[in-house]
């Protein structure tokens, strides 16, 4: 298995601080969000940190686990490469859906652009657990998930979080990748008490910790790794601490980059807290956590479990993934409100506490279970994305906040991809693009979606300063490879806007 090291104390790689990350003292690891880099290309700073030792963990954001299809073979070859070219000890994902829709539900397939959470039912947990065995054999080191943030919850949950991940792993020995900041949002938005998800934790399986900030506003937290770490994600991080002693700790920090002095200073809050919470749980000796769990560098396990010195509750082989079913009808030209059968059990109101239930009996078909989430996750993301009613039992005004923070995580996420277009456009680009996504959804990704944004502008006839007009079309035909929309486009788009189609 090779050597076994701990990972230590490090920080999220971002191509805006990759100076200061190169430059701070004591940083043990990086992690890269695995979409951002290419299997054949390593950014210079990257290069140089492997070369200095430093470990470099891929981060996932894509794949979509949570999500009622099976995961997608190109995104899992992808993740596979990028992990053998940084010579990783793992590989992280999301216990969240990215999209949804398509044959499965025979409705058009939908892109949040962000991770939403999957509703905690036995339905939710099959497919989840088939989705990471395939996960596991695809990839070439072990599979670690990460518990998310969420502004919405799902009604009539049957598992608490705890739960849930309690059978997450032991179905499939996947490791946690434990995120204490989203915790916190939790508690804020949904009324979830840490320390009961901590202590219903196989801390066992335990691979690293996150710590990011975040802020509050109008009684809402939104993580926005773009604020400093409030003292109360450093407290949950001091309880799980100690309980176990984490194999790793990073600082994630994704906007309004601070100075390096300050993120030297946020690390440093992170080894106090840990410091004290190891003398802590050395002065009360029964309630210390197991030993710190090692991580076997480039070490892969069949079934995907991680290498540890402390014993953990090995599942028993993984099925071997069921063939796909057969294609539904071909998708409805538009998406569609939630049928009744699109909400979870909605006797309970939005934001209660899950009652731990009694596992059900096996279920005959996990292809119905699939077709279940996949109806109840459309409905959810079309009512975000294509302002279809909200499904039934989910709290309206909490999907509005939800809705909006999406809306403006894409245009700001199209403004970083397409700077041209907030140059083009100036102070009307962010209206423009709010305007734009309220009726059209992304399906395609934010290359795509900036395309899609600046073909709706030219065949309004927008902007209508000349000069910025004819800019924008050379940015969109250069782009795009074909002419710009013309009288003809425009009159068809104005049908198919009529008819619903557009």
């Amino acid at each position: 298995m090779g050597d076994m090291k701990e990972l230590g104390v490090g920080i999220g790689w971002r191509p805006e601080i990759a100076d200061a990350v190169e430059a701070l003292p004591g940083v043990d690891w990086v992690e890269v969000v695995a979409e951002n880099i290419c299997a054949d290309h390593l950014p210079d700073s990257l290069a140089r940190l492997r070369a200095r030792g430093v470990t470099v963990v891929p981060h996932g954001v894509s794949l979509g686990l949570g999500g009622a299809d099976r995961p997608d073979a190109g995104r899992l070859a992808a993740l596979a490469a990028k992990a053998e070219m940084l010579g990783a000890p793992l590989v992280t994902e999301h216990i969240a859906f990215v999209r949804a829709g398509g044959p499965l539900t025979a409705t058009p397939l939908l892109e949040a652009g962000h991770l939403l959470p999957v509703p905690r039912t036995w339905d939710a947990l099959d497919v989840l657990c088939e989705n990471v065995r395939i996960a596991q054999d695809a990839l070439p080191v072990p599979l670690a998930l990460e518990n998310i943030a969420a502004l919405v919850s799902w009604p009539g949950e049957e598992l608490t979080e705890g739960r849930f991940l309690a059978e997450l792993v032991e179905r499939t020995g996947v490791r946690l990748l434990i995120d204490v900041a989203n915790l916190h949002t939790n508690r804020v938005n949904r009324g979830e008490d840490p320390a009961e998800a901590l202590s219903a934790l196989p801390v066992e399986a335990l691979a690293y910790v996150h710590v990011a900030g975040g802020l509050e506003r109008d009684g809402v937290w939104h993580d926005t790794h773009a604020h400093p770490v409030p003292r109360p994600v450093l407290d949950i991080l001091a309880d799980l601490a100690s309980r176990v002693s984490p194999p790793g700790v990073l600082l994630e920090r994704d906007d309004r980059f601070p100075a390096p002095e300050e993120l030297a200073a946020e690390l440093d809050a992170i080894r106090t807290t840990l410091g004290a919470a190891t003398v802590a749980a050395a002065t009360d000796e029964p309630s210390a956590g197991p030993r710190p769990l090692l991580i076997g560098a480039g070490a892969r396990v069949s079934g995907g479990a991680m290498p540890v010195r402390t014993p953990v509750r090995v599942p028993a082989q993984a099925p071997a993934p069921v063939p796909a079913p057969a294609p539904a009808p071909a998708p409805a030209p538009a998406p569609v409100s939630a049928p009744a059968s699109a909400s979870v059990t909605a006797s309970a109101t939005p934001n209660a506490q899950a009652t731990p239930a009694a596992a059900p009996a096996p279920r005959p078909s996990p292809d119905a279970a699939r077709q279940r989430v996949g109806v109840a996750e459309v409905a959810l993301l079309s009512a975000l994305v294509a302002g279809t009613p909200a499904p039934e039992g989910f709290d309206v005004r909490r999907l509005g906040v939800q809705r909006r923070a999406l809306a403006a995580k894409r245009a700001d996420v199209v403004a970083k991809v397409a700077p041209e277009l907030p140059e083009i456009l100036g102070e009307g680009y962010r209206p423009a693009f709010l305007s734009y996504a309220r009726n059209r959804p992304m399906t395609d990704g934010y290359r795509h979606d900036a395309l899609d944004f600046a073909e709706g502008l030219l065949i309004a006839g927008r902007p209508e300063d000349p000069v910025a007009r004819r800019r924008l079309t050379a940015w969109w035909r250069e782009r795009a490879g074909v002419r710009p929309p013309g009288p003809a486009a425009r009159l068809g788009h104005r049908i198919r806007t009529a008819l619903g189609r557009g």
